[in-house]
């Protein structure tokens, strides 16, 4: 088996595992708000993965790299557990899938064109976007469903940035870095947060041990390993299957129900997710000239 298969192997393992951490994330809030668990959660999968992967050792060189990286996740984090506490897995899920048809439109300041697939691919997403979040006008607007938004704009940028800086930097080092520098933003930011606080129950430490064990340090290793070995759209066409194991998930443990508005944009989003990029090319196509 090529390197490349093994990747993309173990990136859709790692979609399922974050597929799957909506509904477990959205219980946790109800004993946990967003800044302390998410500084919970990135400590101690950056400490983890610094002292496996990184041999605790810090690669100077990386230092910036993994400062950018880690404050894009912080914000893509940071808006969409926000925005868990005011809406439910599966839109989170969808709405932070749109990441994925961004993928290519930013690649655009990377010496990129789009394709008619990939113009294709966002205006889909848009018009589910119309769906979800703007059910009744912008009076009715679920704030959580924006603020989820905001995080996939992150998230975004964060995909298209792992591409280009794992050709250049260790992946042992660039993954504890950009979790560690979640872990302490999210500390500080814990006083200027919403209204915070901690109550240690069994629900919030399984929550904490799945997330930042595997969700975390699990995931993000192999994502910034995997990424040396396939391309972005690649990787972002393997995202687009996180909604849907989300769905699945929130369906067996919750019982939540897909209302028809809601269902006909998460459907218009994931077909907007997979014409983007199977349609629109490996990758964005280079700019000749």
């Amino acid at each position: 088996m090529s390197q490349r298969s093994k990747a993309e192997i173990l990136l859709v393992v790692t979609t399922f595992i974050w597929g799957s951490t909506f509904v477990i994330v959205k219980g946790a809030l109800l004993d946990a708000s967003p800044f302390p668990f998410l500084a919970i959660r990135f400590i101690v999968a950056g400490l983890l993965m610094w002292l496996v992967m990184g041999r605790g050792r810090l690669d100077r060189q990386a230092l910036v790299p993994s400062l950018v990286l880690g404050m894009l996740l912080f914000a893509g984090y940071a808006f969409q557990t926000w925005g868990l506490t005011s809406t439910t897995p599966s839109k989170s899920a969808f709405i932070t899938g749109v990441s994925v048809i961004l993928v290519p439109m930013i690649s655009l300041f990377h010496g990129y064109r789009l394709r008619a697939a990939n113009l294709s691919g966002a205006g889909l997403g848009l018009l589910g976007l119309y769906f979800l979040v703007l059910p009744s006008g912008l009076d009715a607007v679920n704030r959580g469903d924006l603020l989820t938004l905001f995080g996939a704009i992150s998230f975004a940028v964060h995909i298209v940035l792992v591409g280009a800086y794992t050709r250049r930097f260790s992946f042992q080092h660039l993954a504890p870095g950009q979790i560690l520098v979640v872990g302490v933003v999210a500390t500080l930011a814990i006083p200027i947060g919403p209204a915070w606080g901690v109550h240690w129950t069994g629900r919030l430490i399984f929550a904490l041990a799945v997330t930042a064990i595997f969700a975390t340090g699990f995931a993000f290793g192999i994502q910034v390993w995997a990424q040396q070995y396939t391309p972005p759209a690649h990787t972002a066409l393997i995202f687009a299957l996180e909604p849907v194991f989300a769905a699945l998930t929130s369906r067996l443990a919750t019982g939540e129900h897909l209302g028809g508005k809601v269902l006909v944009g998460s459907s218009l989003i994931l077909a907007g997710m997979v014409i983007s990029e199977m349609w629109g090319g490996g990758a964005p196509a280079p700019v000749e000239g």
